[in-house]
């Protein structure tokens, strides 16, 4: 009896030993995978230093020859009237004369015809300047041609910034940090020690309107309708503790 126990008592060690060796072999295989996992933010306020203002001016006639002669001269007003409001003819550019013919739906007895009705002459014309200001107000005066007797439709400008590339720069570094000191709080909160980095993904570069409720999109807001604007971006990071 006694011969039988110190044998299960034997066979009992061997296993917890080998139970141990396992344990240990295991462990040594297959290191502890404790992580952090944050997303760093960056976010500036910035005033747009570029400005793109665009209208289109019309006029229509019987002929082209009679249509191209107003457009000519309306062409030259909307010139002459954006130099004297100080935009320099470099930052001014109209296009070319776009003709297309007008039809208009005349009945005859049940059915609709498409009678020739003459020739609608358009261009375009742009305005790009780094002086805003000037741009931004000539945009809301612009109705004085209008009264002038040109068929203008003016378009709301648009607003640019032309270091977004060193904007992006600056705010991926500030996100980088703030995303550290993240995990180091994290870290010395859970009684650790923040280790190297494993691996760090930029998120998307948005650009939307200051102080609005303008939503993010997953492709990156691109905002081009404000003046001021806020460029926000975010970094995933990934540490070993």
């Amino acid at each position: 009896m006694q011969y039988r126990l110190w044998a299960a008592i034997a066979v009992a060690a061997g296993v917890v030993a080998a139970a141990a060796l396992l344990g240990s072999a295991w462990t040594g295989s297959h290191p502890r995978t404790e992580k952090i996992i944050v997303t760093g933010l960056a976010q500036q306020d910035f005033v747009s230093d570029l400005i793109v203002w665009r209208a289109s001016f019309s006029r229509m006639g019987p002929t082209v020859a009679s249509a191209y002669g107003q457009i000519r001269a309306d062409a030259d007003r909307v010139k002459s009237y954006l130099i004297s409001k100080g935009i320099p003819s470099s930052a001014i550019i109209i296009s070319a004369v776009a003709i297309n013919p007008v039809y208009r739906s005349v009945q005859n007895g049940e059915r609709y015809e498409q009678v020739f009705d003459g020739y609608n002459l358009s261009q375009n014309v742009q305005v790009e300047s780094k002086d805003v200001d000037r741009v931004e107000m000539l945009s809301r005066e612009i109705s004085e041609l209008i009264d002038a007797g040109v068929v203008l439709n003016s378009q709301p400008p648009e607003y640019y910034y032309t270091k977004l590339a060193e904007l992006k720069l600056d705010l991926l570094a500030k996100a980088s940090k703030d995303g550290t000191e993240r995990a180091e709080k994290i870290a010395e909160n859970s009684a650790g020690r923040l280790g190297k980095l494993l691996r760090a993904d930029m998120g998307i570069f948005q650009i939307t309107a200051q102080n609005s409720n303008e939503d993010y999109s997953w492709g990156g807001a691109f905002n081009t309708t404000s003046k001021r604007k806020t460029a926000s971006i975010t970094v995933k990071m990934e540490f070993d503790l």
